[in-house]
């Protein structure tokens, strides 16, 4: 397997296993909606993204939003913006 075979492989792994959290915890939440500032914090999918020498103020979830991403086109989340917070729940089949 190639390189960029092999990462895109490990993304699509981490990108479901954020999708198991989101399914185990939307009992928890009204509706299903699950924060995504819940998931990132639990997850603690919250990193800098910048080299070391560069300025960023604070750790961004940056990834978190890759892997929501991935999980949307594929359609098996959905996405809601409230005010200023962002929620995901699993697609009912």
């Amino acid at each position: 397997m190639n390189r960029k075979a092999t990462i895109h492989r490990l993304l699509d792994e981490a990108a479901y296993e954020v999708l198991a959290y989101i399914k185990d915890s939307e009992l928890l939440f009204e509706d299903r909606w699950v924060p995504a500032a819940d998931i990132k914090s639990k997850l603690e999918l919250n990193f800098v993204a910048v080299p070391k020498l560069a300025t960023q103020y604070g750790e961004k979830g940056w990834l978190f939003a890759i892997l929501a991403r991935m999980l949307e086109d594929k359609a098996l989340v959905e996405y809601e913006k409230r005010g200023s917070r962002a929620y995901y729940r699993s697609k009912q089949s």
